[in-house]
């Protein structure tokens, strides 16, 4: 795999401050843990993805796209290959009456606060989800009953070929923490969603108690991947955690929160190992006394 290859491939089309070598992806993790990515790239425009893709499928490297990482574990010894993070370096966002369109980068709480200042409700839910509009539409992302099927119109995707074509709400075959984005590896790049008119102190009401549910039941003075299973049909996972006497359980510094089981915390300097092997323990000790097999939420990415 010539890495330095590709460097020097995308040097020429792409602004060279916008590729890391050796990038440690603790740096653009939630978690705060994960080794070096071969390359990184930081796209400000969709050119720069097209070229990223174009040059790694010529060389036949592999490549990863990702968010904020808020959802995302990579492995100790890092990704071999290019990974292109879509984050705040491609995060216009637009609104218009009550139609917004935003970039793909653009963080989903950023969203949902400016559609409050603009007394648009429907993303109240949002407020204190910290990932961004792509990777929060990819895995119809939820909270307090509400998800972003709701609100989404239409979104313009990319395939791996680097095809651009755009997808309806129904087009995108949203279900529990999924879509067809997801489902077919599509990229995405932007997204129109529609939202209602509403009372603007209502609306931020609302979005406040939102964030202080989030503040109270949520371990967030800790770097997590947040909820790191899928909810069981008719369960949580956190509760079948609980009662599987696993709070509080620790590998290293991997640790069950006590404030919340359904998520596992850095509570110092975790590696991707610890929450790993935190993760096997759990799946089979819910397992062994449920019958119920936890579904990882996180992605784990690496060699």
């Amino acid at each position: 795999m010539d890495i330095d290859k590709l460097f020097i491939q995308l040097a020429h089309r792409v602004p060279q401050k916008l590729i890391l070598k050796d990038e440690p992806m603790k740096n653009h993790t939630s978690f705060r843990i994960g080794g070096p990515a071969d390359l990184l790239l930081l796209p400000s425009e969709v050119q720069h993805i097209r070229t990223a893709l174009e040059e790694c499928r010529d060389l036949g490297i592999p490549f990863y796209v990702m968010g904020n990482g808020s959802n995302l574990l990579v492995s100790d010894r890092g990704f071999r290959g290019l990974i292109i993070k879509i984050s705040d370096s491609y995060s216009k966002v637009n609104i218009h009456d009550n139609i917004i369109w935003a970039q793909a980068g653009a963080l989903i709480s950023t969203i949902s606060k400016e559609a409050i200042d603009a007394g648009l409700s429907g993303l109240e839910f949002a407020v204190g989800i910290p990932g961004t509009l792509g990777g929060a539409t990819a895995m119809n992302a939820g909270a307090y009953t509400r998800e972003m099927k709701e609100v989404i119109q239409s979104v313009l995707v990319l395939t791996s070929n680097g095809e651009e074509f755009r997808l309806t709400n129904s087009e995108l075959e949203f279900s529990y923490r999924n879509s067809l984005i997801q489902e077919q590896g599509l990229i995405m790049l932007e997204a129109s969603m529609v939202l209602t008119f509403g009372e603007k102190k209502a609306i931020s009401e609302l979005a406040n108690d939102y964030t202080c549910l989030r503040q109270r039941n949520q371990p967030l003075s800790f770097p997590s991947a947040g909820s790191i299973f899928k909810r069981p049909p008719d369960n949580f996972a956190g509760k079948l955690i609980y009662e599987a006497g696993l709070r509080g359980l620790k590998v290293g510094d991997a640790r069950i929160s006590e404030q919340h089981c359904g998520f596992i915390i850095n509570s110092a300097n975790a590696t991707a190992n610890d929450v790993i092997a935190l993760i096997d323990i759990v799946r089979n000790e819910v397992k062994k006394k449920t019958g119920i097999e936890l579904l990882l939420e996180v992605k784990i990415i690496g060699e």
